[in-house]
C-alpha cells in the first residue's frame, strides 16, 4: 500500500497544519492551560473559516452535506487537527464541526426528523451510553441495564457510568439487555431523551481530564416507546460493534497528531539546551531517546493508515484497526514521556502543553477499548477462535 498523500491529500494537509499554527495555538496561548472551549465569538469566526474550507462538518456523510473525504483523508487530516495543546480530545476546539453519533445516521425517517437533522443544525447534542459499573472492556457480557416489554413499549432499569456529556445533551444512545439468554446477540439500543421520567444524570465522575468530566447515569423504570428502538431488537451489539471498531481508526490519529508535536518539541529543546558543557542533542541517551520517538510514531502511523486503506476498499479491517489504536496509544504515550524527560523540569509545568499531553495519553489506553481488549482481539483474529 502506498501512504504517501496525493497532490489533493497534501493540499488538505497543508490547509489544516497552517490553521491549527495560525489560528488556534495563537489563541490557546491565552487560554487557561486545561481549557476546553474558545471564547464563543472566536469559536464562531473560525467555524466561518472552516466553512470556506469546505472541511465544515468533517464527520457527516456527503449525502447529508458532510466534505466529500475518505478514511484515509480523515486520518491524515485528524493527525494535523491534533496538534495542540487540548487537541488529543478537542481537535482545533470543535470548530470543524462533527456528526455527532454515527449510528445516529442508521436511524429511520421518524427518528431522523426527531434527531438526525436537529443534530446536523446544531440543535441537539447527544450521548453515548455503553460502559457499565460492572465492566466497560467486555460490554456484550457486562451490560445489566434491563429493558423489559410493556405497554408497546419498553422499561429500563439499571446504570452507565463514564459518560460523556450526559448532563448537557438532549438524547442519548443507550444499550440495554432485552434478552438475558442469548448474550451478545440479547441486547437493543434505545434513543432516549434527556427528560424522559425515570433517567438522570447520578453523579460527575471526574479523572485525569482537568477540563473535563464523565458522569454516572441511572435508569428506574424508565419507560420508551417502541419508535425509540434504533435498528432491531436484540441487534443492538452489532450498531456498538461497528462504531467501536471504525472509531479506532481516527481515535489512533489523534494520539499520533499529539506524538508528533511532542517529538518536534524535544527535538528543538535538545538542539538549544546544554547541560557541562554540551548539548543534549549530542548526547547519546537523548539521541536514542528520539530515535526510540521516531519508531513508534513511524510505527503507529503506518498501521493506522493501512487499517484507515482497507476501511476505504469496503476490506475486513477488525484486527488492523485494533493494531492502529494499540501502537497509536501505547507508543504515543512512551514519545510523550520521552519528550517530557529531555525537557526536564520543564516538562512537568503547565508552561508546555506536556503533562497535559501526558495525562490524557493514559486515558487513550483505556478508551476504545483498553490495550488488552486490543491484545485479546488480534489474537482471536490471528488464532482463529474464540479466546474466553
Amino acid at each position: 500500500m502506498d501512504f504517501e498523500p496525493s497532490e489533493e491529500q497534501q493540499l488538505l494537509i497543508d490547509q489544516v497544519r497552517r490553521f491549527v499554527r495560525e489560528e488556534i495555538i495563537p489563541l490557546e496561548a491565552k487560554l487557561d492551560p486545561d481549557a476546553a472551549e474558545l471564547d464563543p465569538a472566536d469559536h464562531a469566526r473560525l467555524v466561518e473559516k472552516t466553512k470556506a474550507m469546505g472541511l465544515f462538518g468533517i464527520d457527516i456523510p456527503k449525502e447529508y452535506g458532510g466534505p466529500d473525504i475518505d478514511i484515509v483523508t480523515r486520518v491524515l487530516l485528524a493527525i494535523e487537527m491534533a496538534q495542540h495543546r487540548a487537541g488529543l480530545y478537542v481537535p482545533c476546539y470543535g470548530t470543524f464541526g462533527g456528526a455527532g453519533l454515527a449510528q445516529i445516521f442508521e436511524a429511520n425517517e421518524d427518528q431522523k426528523e426527531r434527531y438526525l437533522y436537529p443534530t446536523l443544525r446544531g440543535e441537539k447534542k447527544a450521548f453515548f451510553g455503553l460502559t457499565e459499573p460492572s465492566g466497560g472492556s467486555d460490554p456484550a457480557r457486562a451490560i445489566q441495564t434491563r429493558a423489559e416489554r410493556k405497554d408497546n413499549g419498553w422499561v429500563l432499569n439499571g446504570a452507565k457510568i463514564f459518560i460523556s456529556n450526559a448532563d448537557r445533551a438532549q438524547y442519548g444512545i443507550v444499550f440495554a439487555r432485552t434478552d438475558a439468554s442469548k448474550g451478545r446477540a440479547g441486547i437493543t439500543c434505545f434513543i432516549i431523551d434527556s427528560d424522559t421520567p425515570g433517567f438522570h444524570v447520578r453523579r460527575v465522575v471526574h479523572t485525569l481530564r482537568s477540563s473535563h468530566y464523565a458522569t454516572e447515569l441511572e435508569f428506574k423504570d424508565c419507560w420508551v416507546s417502541d419508535h425509540q428502538v434504533l435498528g432491531e431488537v436484540n441487534k443492538g451489539f452489532a450498531v456498538a460493534n461497528d462504531r467501536l471498531t471504525r472509531q479506532r481508526i481516527p481515535y489512533a490519529a489523534g494520539c499520533i497528531g499529539v506524538a508528533i508535536a511532542a517529538h518536534e518539541m524535544a527535538i528543538e529543546w535538545a538542539k538549544m539546551r546544554s547541560t557541562f558543557g554540551e548539548k543534549l542533542a549530542n548526547r547519546q541517551a537523548v539521541q536514542w531517546m528520539l530515535v526510540d520517538n521516531e519508531i513508534d510514531i513511524r510505527t503507529a502511523k503506518h498501521f493506522t493508515l493501512e487499517a484507515a486503506e482497507k476501511a476505504r476498499r469496503g476490506l475486513p479491517f477488525r484486527i488492523e484497526a485494533s493494531i492502529a489504536k494499540l501502537t497509536a496509544s501505547e507508543g504515543g504515550g512512551r514519545v510523550v514521556d520521552r519528550s517530557m524527560q529531555i525537557h526536564g523540569g520543564m516538562g512537568m509545568t503547565k508552561d508546555l502543553p506536556l503533562e497535559r499531553w501526558y495525562r490524557e495519553m493514559r486515558i487513550r489506553r483505556v478508551g476504545e477499548g483498553p490495550s488488552e481488549v486490543q491484545r485479546m482481539v488480534i489474537a482471536r483474529e490471528i488464532l482463529g477462535s474464540n479466546l474466553r
